[in-house]
């Protein structure tokens, strides 16, 4: 249980007086410490004993703390030495431990007053990551990404990369946007890009957050949609939440990105007590160590606005050059307490004009270690520039490391199966055919329509196969191999088809051909084709005559059709040949009369076309007739049938055996007014006699 303790009036100690060996211990008043602290001082001169003396107080007496490690060494101390009245109020937040992973999800349960926060936070942390590769482009489609899946409740960040990829996915996003320029942005702007400017578009995205979420340590972390760390009720309870983000676990990047979103986490929250009374609000401690790893244009909006929120900062850092100038405006202008330890001669002469005229650069760079100097928010007022030196660690140790990550994992981690398990499941793979997902992938991806295999089994091999066609499978399909050994076999006669079967979509066999047949009509099947049961024998026999007689009438429905488009084209009648042509009755006439039948039947022959089946009348004894015509053209001079001539054409003389041969060039003029083919230079010409 937490010793009750007058919390508006207690000191947080952390320094002693070093004039003329005074050896006062001194530290800072409750509500000086809300208007924030900063430390900056090289490594190894004392800042992490100092920011760990002030969390021990912190949680010795009972408050809300949150410690930020980009290192972990510091956490990890920390861990030892946690009483044992606040063991159970210890949430240890450490992405190494890949078997029992956190939850941490940003989209989850955002206030809609609170989503375009969100989605700002991310964009900074992401543009603080990959400030060489941003874009305006790249913000804005990210950033309509991060609001539309906020509107939609159970989304992670793994529907990102999702919404540019599947259009299922994305369509159903789309559905529960309720933010009309959100929606405006997907349903008219995205829909409308060329599938080559919207993959140029969002291949920057995808690549950077492809990143981030590959690897399992930060996966499994923000994929799961319910967060088991609930930063808002760490703050209201005043539990303890240790960051463990060190670099060389789980990577720079990795670090930074988790961290920039914790804290971006943190400010919501805080902002989220908004709904409560001041008087109300539990003050909340936010140490952050390296903070420039995570200072972004939010954590600048903290240092203003989060004192009245009672969120209380203490940052810590090396040396200035690490923040941009608008996160040190905010920190130098917003903070109470200025604490420095030996700085480079660059940082001096910036701090210079905090501690003129006391301190001089020169004094500031050759500060001894765990000496500071400082200037200390004294009840609301900033002192005079004074120096001190830090206080030795002050805690016990009590060995808790172990019990408080056992009672943590039980508490706020899942099992890494089961969450790999989920996210399998979310992603649509969860026992798919992972070829058939490959082809209907490089479909895409080369502008074709996806080819959906289907499998099948040889009738005569009994092998399995897959090809992209739907085939019937109410009748004999054969792979490759099989049509050339069936062909083989009928060509020598040992074709049996009662070795040919015919099997189901499950791959079962039905039965042979020679029960079956080759034509499907055995198959009872439902409205969409599929068959779904198998006809009796006698049921079979009826069907089949009943093809026979749907195949006869469909055929005279076409001769029909046949006789229609002549008549209304116009055409002379036609006479069509029956199915069964009859034989005429034998007439005795005399010859003369058979001769003159004879000769007019010739004429209609030529005159009235035959129609076969739904044969274009028309175009045929057009072609006909234009084939006769190119014969005609054709023929050579002298070669006609004297009673095709009108009148005789006269011989044109042979050309003398010495006389050279007449060429296209001299003969040009001569033969423009010759019909037929015209010459093309060079070309020799020879007349023969007419």
């Amino acid at each position: 249980m937490a010793r009750i303790h007058d919390h508006e009036n207690e000191i947080t100690y952390f320094a002693k007086t070093n004039f003329r060996q005074g050896g006062q211990k001194f530290g800072i008043k409750t509500d000086d410490r809300r208007r924030h602290m900063y430390v900056v001082g090289k490594t190894g001169t004392g800042k992490t004993t100092l920011l760990e003396n002030m969390v021990l107080q912190d949680i010795y007496n009972g408050h809300g703390i949150c410690y930020v490690d980009p290192h972990g060494d510091t956490v990890e101390r920390i861990l030892d030495f946690i009483p044992s009245w606040r063991l159970n109020d210890v949430v240890y937040f450490n992405p190494a431990d890949l078997d029992f992973p956190v939850g941490f999800n940003v989209l989850d349960e955002v206030a809609s007053s609170h989503k375009h926060l969100v989605a700002s936070g991310l964009m900074s942390v992401f543009k603080k990551i990959w400030e060489n590769m941003w874009s305006a482009r790249m913000e804005y489609i990210l950033s309509n990404t991060i609001l539309a899946l906020l509107d939609t409740p159970g989304s992670t960040l793994l529907g990102i990369n999702r919404m540019y990829s599947d259009e299922e996915y994305r369509r159903s996003i789309i559905e529960n946007i309720r933010d009309p320029v959100v929606k405006q942005f997907w349903v008219m702007e995205y829909a409308s890009y060329s599938e080559k400017y919207a993959t140029e578009a969002v291949a920057a995205v995808q690549n950077k957050v492809g990143q981030f979420l590959s690897s399992d340590v930060i996966r499994n972390i923000v994929a799961q949609v319910k967060s088991t760390i609930d930063i808002r009720s760490i703050m209201d309870s005043q539990k303890i939440l240790l960051v463990n983000l060190s670099k060389g676990r789980i990577g720079e990047d990795n670090s930074r990105l988790l961290g920039g979103m914790l804290i971006n986490k943190v400010q919501l929250a805080a902002m989220e007590r908004v709904d409560m009374l001041e008087k109300d609000r539990k003050d909340f401690y936010l140490y952050v160590d390296e903070f420039q790893n995570f200072a972004t244009e939010s954590f600048a909006n903290i240092l203003s606005e989060a004192r009245k929120y009672r969120l209380n900062l203490i940052v810590a850092h090396q040396y200035m050059a690490q923040l941009t100038d608008e996160v040190k405006d905010a920190v130098l202008g917003n903070v109470g307490t200025m604490t420095v330890f030996r700085v480079g001669a660059p940082d001096a002469q910036e701090l210079e004009t905090e501690f003129m005229p006391r301190f001089t650069p020169e004094d500031i760079i050759n500060l001894p270690k765990h000496q500071v100097y400082l200037k200390l928010m004294i009840d609301g007022i900033a002192s005079p520039p004074f120096s001190a030196a830090t206080l030795p660690p002050i805690a016990q140790n009590t060995g808790s490391e172990e019990k408080v990550i056992r009672i943590s994992r039980e508490r706020y981690a899942a099992d890494k199966a089961v969450i790999e398990e989920r996210v399998m499941k979310w992603t649509g793979l969860e026992g798919a055919d992972i070829d058939q997902l490959m082809d209907q992938a490089k479909a895409k991806g080369s502008g074709n329509q996806a080819k959906v295999k289907h499998k099948y089994k040889c009738s005569w091999t009994g092998k399995e196969f897959s090809i992209p066609v739907k085939l019937d499978r109410g009748r004999p399909i054969y792979s490759e191999e099989g049509k050339e050994m069936v062909r083989a076999a009928k060509k020598d006669g040992t074709y049996d088809p009662r070795k040919d079967i015919i099997y189901s979509d499950t791959l079962e066999p039905i039965g042979s051909v020679a029960e079956l047949g080759t034509d499907g009509l055995w198959a009872v099947r439902n409205e969409e084709g599929d068959i779904v049961g198998k006809k009796d024998e006698d049921s079979m026999k009826r069907d089949r005559k009943a093809a026979k007689e749907k195949e006869k009438s469909e055929l005279e429905e076409k001769l029909a059709k046949a006789r229609a488009e002549m008549k209304e084209a116009g055409a002379p009648a036609a006479t069509v040949q029956p199915l069964v042509t009859p034989v005429p009755a034998r007439v005795d006439r005399p010859k003369e009369e058979q001769r003159a039948s004879r000769k007019e039947e010739r004429k209609e022959e030529v005159q009235t076309p035959v129609v076969s089946g739904s044969l274009n009348v028309l175009k045929q004894e057009s072609d006909r007739r234009e084939g006769e015509k190119r014969k005609r053209r054709r023929r050579k001079p002298g070669t006609e049938k004297r009673e095709d001539r009108a009148t005789p054409r006269p011989q044109r003389p042979q050309p003398q055996q010495n006389e050279p041969a007449k060429t296209a060039s001299t003969m040009i003029k001569k033969d423009q007014d010759r019909p037929g083919k015209r010459l093309k230079p060079g070309e020799t010409i020879i007349f023969g006699e007419e």
